[in-house]
């Protein structure tokens, strides 16, 4: 079996809804969170590709499913969400990207992991505890980014780390959840997403 190369994502296609989705085949990775969470930036620091997903200083530029694939894996994509709770749409639109968002979370087949990016200064606000659960009623595996940890210092991120892993212990959510922090800045915590990664997408390899 080929070893993931996360550097060979290129874009697939858009889909405004799970019936336009790319067919059930192989597996897939999706990417979810606020719109200003840094969860688009996170798929570029781990592809290595600043140009893949598009990033914006205005948040909701993700208004539809993206999907890249690992040219060396055709079988394995990389899905980025929606981003929500933070775009200037109508409250209708709002509606519908959480309609879809999960109707795609509990439906389709081919999902192996979600990863869910939060800021480090404001994690768990009320649509990122929503996500989670919708992902642990799926029984859907969510590894959790606290991005931006560039942010503030070292020992902070730790101490925020280790709260919310604590949270996630006493709430019972441990055994679905998992954390680690993460900077696109500084590249800090890509190797362990990537292994996490890797054991949804290729678990025979791990």
């Amino acid at each position: 079996m080929t070893k993931i190369n996360f550097n060979t994502a290129q874009f697939l296609t858009s889909a405004p809804s799970l019936k336009q989705c790319p067919p059930e085949k192989g597996a897939e990775v999706a990417f979810a969170g606020r719109s200003n969470a840094g969860k688009s930036s996170a798929i570029n620091t781990l592809t290595r590709n600043k140009k893949l997903v598009r990033t914006s200083k205005t948040p909701g530029c993700t208004i539809q499913i993206n999907f890249f694939q690992l040219q060396n894996s055709p079988d394995l994509r990389l899905v980025d969400l929606p981003g929500y709770g933070y775009a200037k749409v109508p409250d209708a639109v709002k509606q519908k990207w959480q309609h879809h968002l999960s109707q795609y979370l509990h439906e389709r087949q081919c999902l192996k992991g979600l990863v869910l990016a939060m800021d480090i200064r404001h994690p768990l606000q009320d649509l990122d505890t929503m996500m989670i659960n919708w992902a642990v009623e799926s029984e859907m595996p969510l590894h959790t980014l606290l991005t931006k940890s560039d942010k503030i210092s070292r020992g902070a991120a730790q101490n925020t780390l280790l709260k919310y892993r604590k949270e996630l212990a006493d709430s019972g959510l441990d055994k679905f959840v998992t954390a680690q922090v993460f900077s696109s800045e500084t590249g800090d915590g890509v190797d362990e997403l990537a292994k996490q990664l890797r054991m949804w997408l290729q678990p025979d390899d791990e």
